[in-house]
Order: structure tokens, then sequence, then C-alpha cells
């Protein structure tokens, strides 16, 4: 999947804010390797440099756009490559984090269990993922993607609200899997200005999918449609347009 690192960073601060919060509960003092799962344009990989000014720092993401749009932070201590998650191994990595990434892998709960194995003693693994799949942005979309206008080229296409688990599921996991774990949920809520901006965020995310997937007419078609449920479920107030997001974390440490 194509990502467009522009309207991703559209709104970077809100999409920062979990990152902090995630990095801020890590207790590793001097690691010598950090690496970032999912760094997206690497705004946010650059504060792990300055958190730990010892360490050597890797971006990994999947997507070449993402990685391009980093290259200009990198120095002698921060570098990003392309990579799948699914490929990374956490063997000889101190401090693991990953970021509003997992939720793209359907088959992430395995792939932590491996990295927890995979971690050394004293090792730390930190994720954040999205709990807002059943919210209204993606109900409306999920719907409208399988009414009879779109189900046949959009079947499918979009995640459902088993893509992520809650906070106690993950902490069963990561406890099962031997590791000291501290996960919780939060629910931001987002003051958005601008029309139609709970459109303009999630075609920085949840919505890609549903665009590369038709063609650019049929797209702006299907945009026009949802964004007219989205206003209705998030209308526009004297203070702009709120926008609770839920998300769940994780913080684990391996003895």
């Amino acid at each position: 999947m194509r990502w467009d690192p522009r309207q991703y960073s559209r709104y970077a601060d809100e999409r920062g804010r979990p990152f902090l919060d995630l990095v801020g509960r890590i207790g590793a003092d001097a690691p010598s390797r950090v690496v970032d799962v999912g760094c997206g344009p690497g705004t946010l990989t650059a504060l792990l440099a300055a958190r730990w000014p010892s360490a050597s720092i890797t971006g990994l993401d999947s997507s070449a756009e993402m990685i391009a749009s980093a290259a200009p932070l990198a120095s002698p201590r921060l570098r990003f490559e392309v990579g799948a998650a699914e490929s990374f191994s956490a063997a000889g990595v101190d401090v693991l984090v990953s970021n509003a990434t997992l939720q793209w892998v359907p088959t992430h709960r395995d792939l932590l269990r491996r990295w927890a194995a995979e971690l050394p003693s004293g090792g730390w693994l930190a994720f954040q993922v999205p709990g807002n799949f059943a919210a209204p942005s993606h109900a409306l979309m999920r719907s409208l993607a399988s009414s009879p206008r779109w189900a046949d080229r959009l079947g499918g296409v979009l995640r459902h609200d088993d893509a992520v688990d809650g906070p106690e599921q993950y902490a069963r996991l990561l406890l099962d899997a031997g590791l000291s774990v501290d996960a919780w949920e939060t629910t931001y809520l987002h003051r958005l200005t601008g029309a139609d901006p709970v459109l303009e965020w999630v075609r920085g995310t949840g919505l890609r999918p549903v665009l590369q997937a038709l063609a650019p007419d049929d797209a702006a078609e299907f945009e026009s449609e949802y964004a007219a449920g989205l206003r209705e479920a998030y209308p526009a107030t004297a203070h702009g347009t709120f926008l609770p997001f839920r998300r769940v974390f994780a913080v684990a440490s391996k003895p």
C-alpha cells in the first residue's frame, strides 16, 4: 500500500502525542540499539536519538515513500531503512518501539510472541495501536464499503474491529511470553479545524486502502458519500470538530 507522508503528517502533533506517552513509560537507561518498527516519516524516531544519546537508532518502515521522507533526518547514529515488521527480528535489540503500526499486521499477536522470545535479557518492547475500529469513523467506512454500490470492489479491503485487542489481552499475551508488562488505554479528544477534518484525518491512514482500490472518479464519489456521514457523526461546533480517539498501549521488559 502506498503512503503519502504529507497527508499523514497533516496532524503531526495529534499523532505524535501517543508516541511520547508510550516512550515515556520505557525504563531503559542506556540502551545500545533502539529500533522503531513502523517509523513513518521519521520525525518521532528522531526523538529517540535525543532520549538515548549513546544509542544507535534505526527506523524501519515498509513504505519506501515514508523512508524517503525520513532520509534527511539521518545521522551517524540514526538511520532509516525499508523493511516489513513481520520480517524483523528483535534479537540484539535493547528497545523495540512500534507506534500505530501493528494494526496493519494481521499476524501481529504471533509477531509479538516471537519478538518477546528474541529480545535479550533486559530488553524492552513498547507498542501502541489504535483502538477505535468500532468508532463511527471506521463503522461508517465499513458500512459504505459493504453497500451494494461498492461491495464488489471493496469486499475484504477494510479491517474490522478485531484488528487489535484491548490492554488486558495484550498484557496476558506478554505475561505468558515471560515479560513484565504495563498495559493501558487512553481516549484522546482531538479538536480539529477546517473543512471535513475527520475525512482529512482518515485520508492519511484508514481510508488509504479504499482510495487505492478505486479508480479516481469512484474514489471521489465514495469520499463524498463518506464525508456526509462523517459530518453527521462528528458535527462541527463553534470550537471546531471533536474527534475522540481510543488507543491501546503496552510497555514490557524482559527479566
